[in-house]
């Protein structure tokens, strides 16, 4: 019988955030049944599951609106329990404000949440006890609003992403200290190799991106953790936010066509598309055509499919890894704009 890329996946479970919903979604991963979901504070963003203590966080940056437009900046991240599909606590990080990206160490149980700054201090990175749900400690960026954080697998160096500050933040999560800047335009998402020796960052922010004037090239620019320099850039042709790396080593990466709005500086929003590279050879894979504005990537535990939340459709499109053909697309409910944003993987439970 042919390879079928649902198969095994009885129990499994994709949660989605709808960011205007305010909700997570959790949807059958064998078969796209939609199987409830949680209200939760307004403006949630990311999503991170610990499958040590089985509970999926869930960061609130914002009382309305986006990054640097929004009516004032949350202070909460939500543990939910996925089998339950209930609240756990909501854990207040106050003073810290606009929480955002999420790393997660399990075998040190940290859980790490990025956080914007103030007039008086930097943006910086929280730092959580998954046992206990308290925070330890903070890590100053200085930048301003770091945005999205991953770390290497050894759980020792940290990355934040820095939409308007010229480059990539790199802090020693064992010292608790900054360590390095690694010069880039304005950055968004990214991701770490498996070897943890290179970092692929998406640049430039998406806020300096004009669809109508020349620009700063679009692409992945490639750092070797090593020398803490950039070494080479993937080329794309349209602006990107979301990075992810799968468990086979392909580089996904969501892109943003805009064509030209009188009406907008940014452009007018067309389908996005899914750009798939080796992180090995940087080789470009192909492409497969998504929803409206690409903002979040995960993968099957696999590396057998791809889940792109795109937040200007409000969809979530599941794209087979070995054809880039369409599987699937889930349609997430919204209350006014905007729509799907965060991704979890929640494997059944042992």
């Amino acid at each position: 019988m042919p390879y079928s890329p649902r198969a095994g996946r009885e129990g499994d479970v994709l949660a989605v955030v709808s960011q205007s919903g305010p909700t997570v979604s959790f949807f059958d991963a064998a078969s796209d049944r939609h199987l409830g979901a949680v209200e939760v504070l307004a403006q949630p963003h990311e999503l991170c599951f610990d499958p040590t203590q089985r509970l999926l966080w869930c960061t609130t940056a914002y009382h309305s609106g986006y990054y640097h437009a929004n009516s004032g900046r949350r202070t909460e991240v939500t543990a939910i329990d996925p089998d339950t599909r209930r609240i756990v606590e909501v854990v207040d990080l106050a003073p810290e404000h606009g929480p955002h990206g999420l790393a997660l160490d399990p075998a040190r149980r940290r859980l790490y949440v990025s956080v914007e700054g103030s007039e008086d201090r930097p943006g910086g990175v929280v730092v959580i006890d998954t046992e206990t749900r308290r925070p330890l400690g903070r890590i100053d960026t200085d930048a301003p609003g770091p945005h999205w954080f991953a770390i290497d697998p050894a759980g020792k160096t940290g990355y934040a992403t820095n939409k308007e500050a010229p480059f990539v933040s790199v802090v020693d999560l064992e010292r608790g200290t900054l360590t390095a800047k690694v010069e880039v335009p304005g950055s968004e998402g990214l991701a770490v190799s498996a070897d943890g020796t290179q970092v692929f960052v998406a640049s430039p922010y998406a806020g300096s991106f004009s669809a109508a004037e020349e620009r700063t090239p679009t692409g992945i620019r490639v750092i070797d953790a090593r020398t803490a320099s950039v070494v080479d850039m993937l080329p794309t042709e349209h602006l990107v936010l979301p990075v992810h790396l799968t468990s086979t080593g392909k580089l996904l990466v969501g892109e943003s066509p805009m064509e030209p709005d009188p009406a907008s500086r940014l452009g007018r929003p067309a389908p996005g598309r899914l750009t798939v590279f080796s992180a090995d050879t940087r080789e470009r894979l192909g492409q497969a055509e998504v929803g409206f504005l690409p903002l979040t990537i995960t993968s099957s535990p696999d590396g057998r499919i791809a889940y792109v939340a795109c937040v200007g459709s409000s969809t979530v499109h599941l794209v087979d890894l070995d054809t880039l053909q369409s599987l699937a697309r889930l349609d997430i409910a919204k209350h006014g704009e905007p729509g799907a944003h965060g991704l979890a993987y929640i494997p059944r439970p042992a």
